[in-house]
C-alpha cells in the first residue's frame, strides 16, 4: 500500500503559529522533503523533532520528484514543506502534488499559515472576491502580457515580491494599472515588525 504525502502549512515568522497536526507529522513520517534543508533543520530543532530530512526544490524538482513519488509509492510517508507558509502556493510542490495525484498516491494537505491569507485578512481590502497573482513572471514579455491581462481586473490583487524587486514592480504596476491605483504594502507577517501600509502606488514609488 502506497504511503501519503502531508503538505504541511509551516509558519511565515511566529514559531507559534504551527499546528499541533503539523507537528506529529512532522515527529511521525519516515521522510522530511524541505525546500531549504537548513532552513527546515533550525524549525525541526526548535520543536525537537529528528525526522530524516531531503532537499526538494525548484533546482532538483525534475529529478526528485519522481524519487520521492517512488519512495511513496514502496508505502514511506513523507512530509512535505516549504521554507514558509503552506507549499504548492507559489511553490514548487505543485508538481509533486500532481504526481502523486496522478499516480494514485494519497495526498493529505494539512492547513495553517499562508502569507496571502494573512494579508488579504488583514488589508481590511475587500475579500469576497479576489485573485492571487504570486510572482510576476520573471522573463520580460511573459511579465508585460500578464501585467497587461490585470489591467481591467476589478477584484482585489494580491502579490508577492522580493524587498530588493519592489521599486521596480512598483514602476510597472504604475504604468499597467496607474499611480492613483489604492495598495498595501504588507511586510513581516506574524513577526514583531508586522506592518500594513495604505497608499497608493505613486506614494510608495516616491519613498524608494
Amino acid at each position: 500500500m502506497a504511503g501519503t504525502l502531508y503538505v504541511c502549512a509551516t509558519p511565515i515568522g511566529n514559531l507559534e503559529d504551527i499546528t499541533l497536526r503539523v507537528l506529529r507529522i512532522l515527529k511521525e513520517a519516515d521522510l522530511i522533503a524541505a525546500e531549504d534543508t537548513r532552513h527546515t533543520r533550525g524549525l525541526l530543532e526548535h520543536f525537537d523533532i529528528h525526522t530524516p530530512l531531503t532537499s526538494y526544490h525548484e533546482h532538483n524538482k525534475e529529478e526528485k520528484g519522481p524519487w520521492l513519488a517512488d519512495q511513496l509509492a514502496e508505502g514511506k510517508s513523507i512530509a512535505l514543506v516549504s521554507d514558509a507558509g503552506m507549499p504548492a502556493i507559489s511553490d514548487p510542490g505543485e508538481p509533486l502534488v500532481a504526481l502523486c495525484r496522478t499516480r494514485g498516491i494519497p495526498v493529505t494537505v494539512l492547513p495553517g499559515p499562508c502569507a496571502l491569507v494573512t494579508a488579504l485578512a488583514g488589508s481590511g481590502f475587500p475579500g469576497r472576491q479576489f485573485c492571487f497573482e504570486g510572482f510576476l513572471p520573471a522573463d520580460k514579455k511573459e511579465r508585460r502580457e500578464r501585467l497587461a491581462a490585470l489591467t481591467d481586473e476589478t477584484r482585489t490583487m494580491i502579490l508577492y515580491e522580493a524587498p530588493h524587486r519592489i521599486k521596480k514592480t512598483l514602476a510597472e504596476l504604475a504604468e499597467a494599472l496607474g499611480g492613483d491605483r489604492l495598495m498595501m504594502v504588507c511586510r513581516e507577517l506574524t513577526k514583531q515588525y508586522e506592518t500594513y501600509q495604505a497608499e497608493t502606488i505613486d506614494s510608495f514609488l516616491a519613498f524608494c
